[in-house]
């Protein structure tokens, strides 16, 4: 029995993950936003004031990315931190104006570079590989 790894779902998975993140950064690179910036701000789009440990979570990232990229978020203009009124020790994450206006930049953007990933794809087949993958999340989250 032979193994050929461009046949292997891993390989497949992680060589298309790798190229819609290229595309992604490619349609993102005016606002000098990363993927991994865009999933961060989506967050906060749908709820402010949460914890670097919340986003983490809400991201699938770990803690200390989820920090680098907040820092860099920060450095941007993009997002503020706040103490938590209820625990002096850590602090909340909110956004800026310029992060807030951010949105409707770059959601357009964004859903130009779906469109191009998924040109061809019937919304049923679409649908399908989102429940497989998810079946596959699950399935090593025991």
């Amino acid at each position: 029995m032979s193994f050929q790894i461009e046949n292997s779902l891993g390989f497949i998975i992680n060589r298309t993950n790798t190229r819609m993140k290229n595309n992604l950064l490619h349609h993102l690179k005016d606002y000098n936003v990363t993927p991994e910036q865009w999933a961060v701000l989506n967050r906060l789009w749908e709820t402010e004031g949460i914890s670097p440990k919340e986003l983490s979570e809400l991201t699938s990232k770990d803690q200390p990315t989820t920090v680098r990229m907040l820092s860099k978020l920060k450095k941007k203009g993009f997002i503020r931190r706040e103490v938590n009124p209820e625990d002096g020790r850590a602090y909340l994450i909110y956004l800026t104006d310029e992060g807030r206006a951010l949105k409707d930049k770059l959601f357009p953007l964004a859903f130009k570079a779906l469109d191009k990933s998924i040109k061809g794809i019937d919304k049923e087949q679409i649908d399908q590989v989102k429940v497989v993958l998810n079946k596959i999340f699950d399935n090593l989250d025991r």
